[in-house]
């Protein structure tokens, strides 16, 4: 999910426009590849971090809960696990043994209320943006919103490429 070069034509628009509208609104792609790169430097995993916020010196991303490992390490299986489905449409919940369903399911309960609100520092930089985990959320149909996978899980080439990509 992380190969830039592999995703779909759909796939590759939709999240070159939003990156790009995403670093507009918050002073330009160096101050968005900033904040990712912060985000990279926080150990074990941006998302456990206690006071849900990382800042770098002109971005600041928050959100409204903590992330335990145990759910961090599901998604990094589900994205192993699925590296070679590059489809926008991929359905988490496309998977042959119900025990790691239920956890699928259980983990996307905790997770679904979660929000992430990137702002510049400066106000002048622009009015920034948030995001969700899932794009798509009911009984059967669970899929990441692959802003998420590219801000958390995804390399930094990802997010250049998917800046610089022409449409």
């Amino acid at each position: 999910m992380c190969n830039f070069n592999k995703q779909s034509e759909d796939t590759k628009k939709s999240i070159h426009l939003f990156m790009t509208k995403a670093a507009n609104n918050v002073g330009g792609v160096n101050y968005l590849l900033a904040l990712i790169e912060a985000m990279r430097a926080k150990k074990p995993h941006p998302l456990m971090q206690k006071n849900m916020q990382i800042a770098s010196n002109n971005t600041i991303i928050k959100w409204n809960k903590v992330v335990f490992k145990d759910k961090i390490d599901l998604i990094e299986k589900i994205l192993t696990a699925h590296r070679e489905a590059q489809e926008k449409d991929f359905n988490i919940l496309n998977e042959q043994n119900s025990k790691i369903t239920k956890n699928i399911l259980n983990m996307s309960k905790a997770l679904a209320p979660l929000e992430f609100i990137i702002t510049p520092q400066n106000p002048n930089d622009g009015e920034g943006f948030n995001f969700k985990v899932f794009d798509t959320f009911d009984d059967n149909k669970i899929k990441f919103n692959p802003i998420f996978i590219a801000m958390f899980f995804c390399s930094i080439e990802f997010t250049k490429k998917a800046i610089k990509y022409q449409l």
